[in-house]
């Protein structure tokens, strides 16, 4: 399901976008720096996803807002509905349009800056967000894509980060070559294919007196709750799906050995062709007959196709988001742990 919603998410953004591409640009060329993300975007993205992620569901939706110099600000979003594939009916590049058209009528920024999506387990690293993050970039180039993760948000942090594609990877993209030859030409690496944006979150003044007043309200046994160490649920699954692209790393490895046994062997058969076309002209030279006609050799042994290695790179960049997702995760309960200590130090 979430693949599937990816891709349509792709479709559908890069339309809209290229709407508002000449708007968007005329408000800076220069490259996004920063993230701007107002108080109120937050929250509607962790409500869409509290009311429509189940499990390992994933939420999408579209950021709009505004460019300022080197600064991307984000004033607004709104989500793409949950639809199934029986829904033949809606169209959602339809649907974004009249959107748009909406919170242009009442005076709110419309215009396409990116698009967000929740993450299950730090699962985001795929092939159809690297399509759909294309889409949006190619359109508008300062377009971002905000990655949610509740799991980490519930733990007592809140997880939101801006990731935009390399222009090392989006020249890649398109040429639509990702074969190893052109992967190692663009030195492309699973640790420049995306990079991360720093994000600041802006509320205005009134919600900074209220969010204070909420914090005065609050009881200091419901944050202790926080300093849990109940996490083995997280930590197990974590090194589950971390076992799993490993699993998908080596069957990919087996592929691409395959492929160079296959191309070691066809060199060897062309070396013998010739060998024996070369004694056999020899043997028509000596006895006055004319040499056999030159062949085009690549016609008679076809050389294997590479595998692509796109798929790599990103199992490779889905294995380190997971790696330091745990490295973090420790670092955190051991951080909670010498709370929890301090804290039961200071009451006796």
């Amino acid at each position: 399901m979430a693949s599937r919603k990816e891709g349509s998410g792709a479709a559908g953004g890069g339309f809209g976008a290229a709407k508002g591409k000449g708007k968007a640009a005329a408000a800076g060329d220069s490259a996004v720096k920063q993230v701007q993300i107002d108080g109120l975007v937050v929250l509607k993205i962790i409500k869409h996803y509290q009311e429509e992620g189940q499990g390992n569901e994933v939420v999408q939706g579209v950021l709009l807002g505004l460019v300022v110099d080197d600064r991307l600000e984000i004033t607004n979003c709104f989500p793409f509905p949950q639809h199934t594939e029986d829904d033949a009916d809606f169209d959602e590049v339809q649907y974004q349009m009249e959107m748009m058209r909406s919170l242009r009528h009442v005076n709110i920024d419309h215009l396409h800056v990116g698009w967000y999506q929740s993450t299950y387990y730090g699962s985001f690293v795929t092939r159809a967000l690297l399509d759909s993050q294309f889409s949006y970039q190619h359109a508008i180039e300062e377009s971002v894509v905000l990655i949610y993760d509740p799991i980490k948000t519930a733990q007592g942090s809140l997880s939101l980060k801006a990731y935009r594609l390399t222009p090392k990877l989006m020249e890649v993209c398109k040429e639509k070559d990702f074969s190893p030859e052109a992967l190692k030409k663009a030195n492309i690496a699973y640790e420049n294919m995306f990079e991360e944006v720093p994000i600041v979150i802006k509320n205005s003044y009134l919600i900074n007196v209220m969010l204070w007043e909420l914090e005065k309200k609050s009881a200091v046994a419901d944050r202790h709750e926080l300093l849990s160490l109940a996490s083995s649920n997280h930590l197990g699954k974590s090194l589950q799906l971390l076992m799993d692209r490993v699993d998908e790393m080596s069957q990919d490895i087996v592929k691409y050995n395959t492929y160079l046994r296959n191309v070691s062997k066809q060199q060897q058969q062309k070396h013998q062709y010739q060998q024996r076309r070369q004694q056999e002209n020899i043997q028509r030279q000596s006895r006055g007959e004319p040499p056999l006609p030159e062949e085009d050799i690549n016609k008679l042994f076809k050389p294997p196709q590479p595998p692509p290695r796109m798929e790599s790179l990103l199992i490779a960049g889905q294995i380190n988001t997971y790696c330091q997702n745990i490295k973090e995760f420790n670092a955190q309960n051991l951080g909670k742990l010498f709370m929890a200590q301090a804290l039961q130090d200071y009451s006796n």
